[in-house]
């Protein structure tokens, strides 16, 4: 009899343990940290081969708690000495999520990017070195129109190959974590932003020290290094449509003509 009791407790526990508890993985192809086919990284040794080569995203709900988890094709490392928990210093992966009908077209300052009808975020999760007061900040001077759909973990960390944090599920909204549209965009820590730019790294015509290049100078051009893309399974023939969607052309004034579009990746 008691062996029944514990027997019937280990599955009570097991499926309620199910039932607080989901995930979802979505893979990148590696190799393919170049953008729309010709970015280049900055040429301070700081920034390593793979440092912006994303190659899974996974988000778990346990609890009233998501968690994300970003990976990248290099070991995270922290030279600029970031204040702690964080221990990475490059990288600052942005997190775009569709939980329901509308929401936004344009991307978070400083990344020149909009999403497709219908494939438009409700909440956007920045996974960035810097201090979340500092985050908040500059989302409520660079982006007051839609502040309130940026979530800012309190704590973001990185360990091996992978940056994570996790939030309050009341913050992202209703729903099954599994419904719902996801996109990454690959960018970098930038302590000294533009003034227009929500802590983001620019990429120009050339690279330089601290600039990404192969792109252009008139701010036309998407700044994001990697996306998801297709069905998020990490097959080759994705990195053709990531580069599909950050395609982009310039007016002769440096405005933009074409914009890159994105589109979310769903299980």
């Amino acid at each position: 009899m008691a062996g029944l009791r514990i027997a019937f407790a280990a599955v009570t526990a097991a499926t309620a343990f199910a039932a607080g508890a989901q995930e979802v993985v979505f893979k990148d192809p590696t190799g393919d940290d170049n953008g729309p086919g010709k970015y280049v990284y900055p040429t301070d040794p700081v920034y390593k081969a793979g440092s912006f080569d994303l190659t899974q995203l996974t988000v778990k709900q346990t609890g009233d708690k998501v968690t994300f988890e970003v990976s990248v094709n290099a070991d995270i490392e922290d030279p600029w000495q970031m204040p702690q928990p964080a221990n990475f210093s490059i990288q600052m992966p942005i997190i775009h999520i569709k939980t329901g009908k509308g929401g936004h077209t344009k991307g978070i300052p400083g990344t020149n990017v909009e999403f497709a009808p219908g494939e438009e975020w409700n909440k956007v999760v920045i996974l960035s070195p810097q201090p979340a007061g500092r985050v908040k900040s500059e989302a409520k001077q660079k982006a007051a129109d839609i502040k309130d759909d940026i979530v800012v973990p309190e704590d973001t960390a990185a360990k091996g190959r992978t940056i994570s944090a996790s939030v309050d599920k009341k913050l992202l909204g209703e729903g099954d974590i599994s419904k719902w549209g996801y996109q990454v965009l690959m960018q970098s820590n930038e302590g000294f932003p533009d003034k227009k730019d929500l802590l983001t790294r620019k990429v120009n015509e050339y690279e330089g020290q601290h600039r990404f290049g192969g792109g252009t100078d008139s701010d036309c051009d998407p700044h994001v290094i990697d996306i998801l893309a297709g069905k998020g399974t990490g097959d080759k023939s994705e990195i053709a449509e990531q580069q599909k969607m950050l395609a982009y052309e310039c007016n002769p004034d440096g405005t933009a003509k074409k914009t890159a579009t994105l589109k979310m990746v769903r299980k």
